[in-house]
């Protein structure tokens, strides 16, 4: 088949339930495959890391003139990522805060326990509803300030959001950008409200922290306070829930695994990095090169869009021994799972704690589940891949 039309048939939402075959097309057909609209994949595991390594390649939408406003962190460049992370950072981890993860580990496992009380013998269950999604939304929620009451809130605005971010090459976006555009002004409004309030009367929060900084230079201004509530808000949850999603629908379709860490449940830590690398909540990154570049011999016009299809490269057999086998104790497990380099993901500590924990929880649940569906109904978005459902029989 035309490699040309990859990215077309990797986000046809048909192949959402096993995009892996498609992947390895993707490799076969050389480290950069040029596609029908002008852009580049990239599916290699090496050539993928050296390009996010690479500081020609910018992740920032307003040099495209996609966007006229200051976007997120995320998609800053340096020197302005590295200052605007470095504030974010302050309130949330080392060395400023070194305890704040760690701290949440209790209230994560009480969170877990509440969300587990209806799970019956018997019954059956929505994981992603009734589980992955609620968890990390409690927990990002309870670490920015939100109020539980408003925390419904955020399912719309934050779907509009993602919508808006993902890779959809035929198709006609401007509803959707609107829509995104509208969600992140809306919920930026809010937490910039909510943070308002704690002026002067902090509490153990970030918001808190962030409005309450003695330090003038080191204050994000009213703008960077929303973009970076709003980043940290949707990331702190939208992958946690395809993480924990993912890993329970692997389990399940592998009771051999799923037996062994009943047994040994001190093997979890190394089993959600390996459910990083063999089902990634996110899928594809792209970055914009500022330069012509050349990349396995193919030049890379300046300006040009490149995916980097982080999936595939956690599925390369050039870096993985066996990498279509979900191994729980891989040694040298390198993964690409929370990309690399100075994008690597902010919230990736508190990522792995809420895994760990929650698939820690629902390994006595899962040992006689059946699953409901096999392939369950996915999300539409090639980016960010996960189910949208995943109903088991307890």
């Amino acid at each position: 088949m035309d490699s040309a039309t990859l990215l077309a048939r990797i986000t046809d939402d048909a192949s959402r339930p096993n995009p892996y075959p498609l992947y390895a097309e993707l490799r076969e057909a050389g480290p950069v495959v040029p596609q029908a609209d002008g852009s580049y994949l990239i599916g290699t595991y090496h050539e993928i890391a050296a390009l996010i390594h690479d500081p020609r390649m910018s992740v920032d939408p307003r040099g495209r003139g996609e966007v006229t406003h200051k976007p997120p962190f995320l998609r800053l460049d340096d020197p302005e990522h590295h200052r605007l992370r470095t504030l974010a950072m302050r309130p949330f981890g080392p060395p400023h805060s070194p305890g704040r993860v760690d701290a949440m580990r209790d209230q994560i496992d009480r969170i877990t326990k509440e969300l587990l009380q209806p799970f019956e013998a018997g019954r059956q269950i929505d994981v992603v509803d009734d589980f992955a999604y609620p968890l990390p939304v409690t927990v990002i929620c309870r670490l920015l300030g939100v109020p539980r009451e408003d925390e419904p809130l955020f399912r719309a605005w934050s779907d509009a959001l993602v919508a808006a971010a993902d890779v959809r090459p035929d198709a006609d976006t401007t509803e959707t950008d609107k829509a995104g555009d509208q969600a992140r002004i809306e919920m930026g409004g809010y937490l910039v409200n909510l943070a308002e309030q704690r002026r002067g009367r902090p509490g153990d929060d970030m918001l808190s922290a962030f409005v309450n900084e003695p330090d003038p230079a080191l204050r994000l201004t009213q703008e960077e306070l929303a973009e970076t509530a709003v980043l940290l808000l949707i990331a702190g949850h939208e992958t946690t829930v395809n993480l924990i999603a993912n890993g329970v629908l692997t389990l399940l379709r592998q009771p051999e695994h799923l037996d062994r860490l009943r047994r040994d449940t001190d093997l979890m830590p190394r089993a959600v990095e390996e459910l990083l690398r063999y089902e990634p909540p996110v899928h594809m990154r792209e970055r914009v090169p500022r330069a012509d570049i050349e990349v396995a011999g193919t030049r890379i016009p300046k300006g040009t869009s490149v995916l980097m299809v982080l999936a595939s490269g956690n599925r390369d057999p050039m870096r993985f021994h066996e990498p279509d086998r979900f191994d729980p104790t891989r040694p040298d497990n390198e993964h690409l799972g929370f990309g690399s380099g100075i994008h690597f993901c902010y919230g990736a500590p508190l990522a792995r704690l809420e895994a760990q924990a929650a698939l820690r929880a629902l390994l006595p649940h899962l040992g006689t589940a059946r699953l409901v569906q096999d392939p369950p109904p996915y999300r539409r978005n090639a980016m960010l891949r996960g189910p949208r459902h995943l109903p088991l029989q307890l």
